[in-house]
């Protein structure tokens, strides 16, 4: 079952793809673009290589957003798949030597089969209920760290709260999160 966001960015998607909607793509981008940005930085990209990759994804967004089947996957995912395998590309390209091109670990991953994307929409779901549950300000520092990929000393920064804080905090909710999670697992595997 497709969630209404995922709804949301596929119907964006459609518009970028059958008309070039600026508004949609500009939306789509304000979403997409830093949390690709924070995903490649936790893959240990440098900032402006992770800048680099996330604009490149989103134009792929731009030039080929009628290759993006909603059917198949959500528009996330299908762009998170594009920013791996830019990032593989890029560490390919990469003249240091330090990376043997035939790494299994540096091949595109397979097509997921139907029962695996089912089974990761499901989990993707389960973690927005189980973040839901959480209250708003253990959500946002969530976000933050995860997400926007900000470290713990910035989010103290931002939010004005001391690092210790932040940091217990957010581990409050990754436990909270992690309970949740094993709750609805376990309610799984008793049918």
């Amino acid at each position: 079952m497709m969630s209404e966001q995922h709804k949301h960015f596929a119907a964006l998607a459609a518009r970028v793809a059958g008309d070039r909607d600026k508004a949609a793509f500009a939306e789509l981008f304000d979403f997409f673009a830093p949390r690709i940005k924070a995903y490649l930085r936790r893959l240990g990209l440098e900032d402006s290589a992770a800048e680099d990759i996330a604009q490149e994804v989103m134009i792929v967004l731009w030039h080929k957003a009628n290759l993006f089947d909603p059917t198949k996957s959500s528009l996330s995912t299908w762009l998170f798949r594009v920013a791996r395998n830019r990032r593989i590309d890029a560490l390919r390209r990469d003249k240091s030597g330090l990376l043997d091109p035939d790494e299994p670990m540096l091949r595109p991953a397979e097509a997921p089969l139907p029962d695996a994307m089912m089974d990761g929409e499901q989990r993707d779901e389960r973690v927005r209920e189980a973040l839901a549950d959480l209250p708003a300000e253990q959500v946002g520092l969530v976000r933050m760290a995860f997400f926007l990929g900000y470290s713990h000393s910035r989010i103290a920064d931002e939010t004005g709260l001391p690092l210790g804080t932040v940091k217990s905090r957010i581990r409050l909710a990754f436990g909270r999160l992690r309970r949740a999670l094993e709750q609805d697992e376990q309610v799984d595997t008793d049918f």
